[in-house]
């Protein structure tokens, strides 16, 4: 059985590595390529774009690919739809893998919005000193806004990006102790992240928390219909393994 994992996260390196070993089932990760250096799962892995759904149903068939597990990250959008048209194309079962998303907790000041345009157009008023943790995608949206902004990513940005902008180049996963010395350091007065959901990045949140800062979150676009969900790489293990 060969099982095609579109990763790039955490999640899907856990994944891999929970099929990796099984006998008689073949993992091959495939990552977008959009991060210089990435964490590699174990198994087989292939860096670079399908060519869209088509393409994508082109793989699969060619390479007797019986399974998909979309595990890209919440906001990679595009991938999931291709991913999506792909499957039913090459008549093969799909999954989504989405960590749970954020919930706000007592003493938040959390603004919700759909988009990083959206997100650009609530700041005014919120701060004057951003903390942007967007990614590096994207940024163009806030490349007209006076504030000053500190932009948080793995890679630097290759875009528009504000006037004021200092890059830090970090992965996570990040502490709460350091999350909260960045934010004095730098006295941050407003947090813009998405809704990635997970623990590798949440302190932020805490952080944000504990100074009342208020905080501008970015809904995660939605799951094509009729695609199954799991939460934990152990579920989607479970999906593509069957009853033990």
């Amino acid at each position: 059985m060969h099982v095609l994992i579109l990763g790039g996260t955490t999640e899907a390196r856990a994944l891999a590595g929970l099929l990796h070993a099984r006998p008689g089932l073949r993992v091959t990760s495939s990552l977008a390529g959009r991060v210089a250096r990435p964490r590699l799962p174990e198994g087989e892995v292939r860096i670079g774009g399908f060519g869209g759904a088509d393409g994508l149903a082109g793989w699969i068939g060619g390479h007797a690919v019986d399974a998909v597990i979309d595990a890209t990250h919440p906001f990679a959008g595009r991938i999931s739809f291709n991913a999506a048209r792909a499957a039913a194309t090459a008549h093969v079962p799909l999954l989504a893998l989405r960590r749970p998303g954020w919930v706000p907790a007592a003493g938040d000041r959390w603004t919700s919005v759909p988009s990083l345009e959206a997100a650009a157009g609530a700041l005014g008023g919120l701060g004057e000193r951003v903390f942007l943790t967007t990614g590096r995608m994207g940024l163009a949206a806030f490349a007209g806004l006076p504030q000053w902004f500190l932009v948080r990513s793995v890679d630097a940005p290759d875009g528009p990006v504000p006037a004021r902008t200092e890059v830090l180049l970090d992965r996570g996963p990040f502490t709460l102790d350091g999350e909260r010395e960045l934010l004095a350091r730098h006295r941050i007065d407003v947090l813009v992240t998405k809704d990635s959901g997970g623990a590798a990045t949440a302190p932020k949140l805490a952080a944000a928390r504990e100074a009342g800062l208020p905080v501008v979150v970015v809904g995660r676009p939605p799951v094509p219909a009729d695609v199954p969900v799991a939460a934990t790489p152990e579920e989607a293990a479970a999906w593509v393994l069957g009853p033990v």
